[in-house]
């Protein structure tokens, strides 16, 4: 199990399922239920993607009469967002170069 912030972060986003209901928890709180319904899949297992998230700190759940709505927190994809951006300068410069050689390989075919 990841110990840091951000392998739990990522951890939680390896799943495609987890990575579904954090786009539907984007455009607004929802119920289990809710969140359950596109996908092919028991309560339970919704359930425990959701216990994962939400241990990642990527939602919280609210608590309203009977149900209790799921929030989505985005402060970890932030931090995930920083981490990718480290990259950024690496994947640039791999890219100027590739461009730069595709330019040399045209100049040299005419």
């Amino acid at each position: 199990m990841p110990t840091d912030r951000l392998s739990s972060t990522l951890h939680a986003l390896a799943d495609p399922t987890r990575r579904g209901l954090l786009a539907r928890l984007s455009q607004g709180e929802a119920t289990v239920n809710e969140l359950a319904e596109p996908f092919a899949i028991s309560l339970a297992a919704v359930s425990k993607h959701l216990k994962v998230l939400e241990k990642a700190g990527l939602i919280t759940r609210g608590r309203e009469a009977q149900w209790r709505p799921c929030r989505l927190e985005a402060a970890p994809l932030q931090e995930v967002s920083d981490w990718i951006e480290s990259y950024r300068q690496f994947w640039e410069a791999s890219t100027d170069k590739l461009a730069a050689y595709l330019k040399q390989l045209q100049k040299r075919s005419h």
